[in-house]
């Protein structure tokens, strides 16, 4: 299934589901020009579908580009709108995640939900460090009100541990996860979840996420607590720094999603 979630992009051009590989395929491959003078949505019996100078959208599966509300497909007009002298799908994350929802996961939504749930599974969030007490602190500081939140709303309970040993959670709380995103097994939503989850190493900084409770620059903020650790004390490279930005601005993509399915107008 991790094949199928890869960005499903027009041929071989971004088939590499890291940001910066992609890129780094996309600048070997010659960009198409851009052909079209505008993007435009239009209601469609799948919600609104994205048309270019008037003719709809095809994804690379030749399913038609729909989105299910008028917003979410404002969003990837948008992008197509940004594209200049040429097409970089590099910088259209909101398209490469619907392309991905229509063609991927609307085949297997199930496939894609026990995915998320594997990451839960194995939480970034329950991995603490033994040492220096700095990083301990700030852990505790980012992650604990999500482990918090997980009880409080969701009703399950992690076990946190020392290092990477691996730690069994407990089967109810996969249970109840599972039963929580078994409600939200709509294509594009999961594909947002999935994208989220996979750039953080956390279902449940994801889930904070989707349900309101936690702001997006909050949650990333969290998921590299370890990494800027890092960073302040021994710095960080150029290629570092663009993996970065390519991965926040496909996370940023996916909070965007997910606030457009959840406020259509």
């Amino acid at each position: 299934m991790r094949d199928i979630l890869s960005d499903l992009e027009a041929g071989k051009q971004l088939s590499d589901p890291d940001p910066t590989r992609r890129a780094q395929i996309q600048m070997r491959t010659p960009l198409p020009k851009r052909f079209y003078k505008d993007a435009s949505i239009a209601p469609s019996d799948n919600g609104f579908a994205v048309h270019l100078d008037g003719k709809p959208v095809r994804t690379p599966g030749k399913a038609l580009l729909a989105l299910p509300s008028e917003k979410a497909a404002a969003l990837v007009a948008s992008e197509f709108e940004a594209q200049e002298e040429v097409i970089d799908p590099v910088t259209m994350p909101v398209l490469r995640l619907a392309n991905t929802a229509i063609d991927g996961v609307a085949a297997d939504t199930q496939a894609v939900l026990e995915d998320i749930l594997r990451f839960a599974s194995s939480d970034l969030l329950c991995y603490r460090a033994d040492g220096p007490q700095g990083l301990v602190d700030r852990q505790n500081t980012h992650w604990d009100p999500v482990i918090d939140w997980a009880r409080a709303s969701l009703g399950a309970r992690f076990e946190l541990a020392e290092g990477v040993i691996h730690v069994e959670q407990p089967r109810e709380s996969i249970a109840v996860l599972g039963a929580h995103l078994a409600r939200r097994n709509d294509p594009f939503r999961l594909a947002a979840l999935h994208v989220m989850t996979s750039i953080t190493g956390s279902a449940l900084l994801a889930l904070a996420v989707e349900q309101g409770d936690l702001a997006a620059e909050a949650a990333w903020t969290a998921a590299h607590v370890d990494e800027d650790w890092q960073i302040d004390h021994w710095g960080q490279d150029s290629e570092a720094v663009a993996r970065r930005a390519f991965r926040k601005r496909d996370m940023l993509a996916a909070v965007a999603l997910l606030e457009a399915l959840d406020n259509p107008a």
